[in-house]
């Protein structure tokens, strides 16, 4: 996952920290590139610190949701992928391949938006293999929104019956679902206003919860829609972020 990135510091693989200091460097190189917002570098510093409770492992709640949100999206008759930033450099690659699988649109869209990132984070997408990406050309608002983030692809966003929303973004998860649609959160805060409003929160690291995504995705494809709806129902938001929040007491109890 890090093989389009010209690192400035070599990490000794024996360092406890590696893979974290490897998705550091890897958004520091995104922001030198104009990829990455610089509030895009605390905001991973704040997941960040989730995953340090979390012991850095997909939990079994995470699990749970993993599942339920690969048969939501496939369920869903016009799935749409948001990407930002942060999402495009840590997990371009895999964003192309689940919306291939699904297949689904992918949809750029960005709270510091300028048409340079705009275009910096299509480019990128497109050399992971991507045919088309929606968000960079024409635009539509949504009323409930005031941020840049209100402006949507029609072909996109406004669309889309289930949304997939890779990190924390709780005003837009909000004013989409008052839009009756679908939103499947990734976010390492199970207390964000993101993980509270969407319809399937996903508590985890976003690097390890897409290759889940990819794999239990191409597992469920060839499901009846039955039993996809059964799988779907069977998840309970409210009861899996306890769960999660129990868990994370319980570690901090230690």
């Amino acid at each position: 996952m890090f093989e389009k990135m010209d690192f400035q510091f070599s990490i000794p693989k024996s360092h406890p920290r590696y893979f974290s200091l490897l998705i550091r460097e890897k958004l520091i190189e995104g922001f030198n590139q104009g990829i990455v917002a610089r509030a895009g570098l605390i905001a991973h510093g704040r997941g960040e610190t989730f995953d340090y409770i979390l012991g850095e492992k997909t939990l079994p709640p995470a699990k749970k949701a993993i599942i339920s949100a690969s048969a939501l999206l496939l369920l869903a008759k016009y799935p749409v992928i948001s990407v930002n930033g942060n999402c495009a450099v840590l997990v371009g690659k895999e964003i192309v391949k689940l919306a291939e699988i699904l297949p689904a649109k992918i949809e750029v869209n960005l709270f510091y938006r300028t048409k340079e990132r705009e275009k910096k984070i299509e480019k990128l997408l497109k050399s992971f293999g991507a045919k088309k990406i929606l968000g960079t050309k024409k635009k539509v608002e949504i009323e409930e929104l005031e941020s840049e983030r209100r402006k949507v692809d029609p072909e996109g966003i406004l669309k889309a019956d289930v949304v997939l929303v890779p990190l924390e973004d709780g005003d837009r998860t909000e004013a989409l679902v008052k839009m009756k649609k679908k939103v499947i959160a990734i976010d390492l805060n199970p207390f964000s206003r993101t993980s509270q409003k969407a319809t399937i929160t996903i508590v985890d690291n976003i690097v390890r919860s897409l290759p889940l995504l990819i794999k239990y995705c191409k597992k469920l494809k060839k499901e009846k829609k039955e039993k996809l709806k059964k799988i779907f129902k069977k998840y309970n938001k409210r009861e899996n972020l306890r769960e999660m929040i129990r868990i994370i007491k319980k570690r901090l109890g230690r």
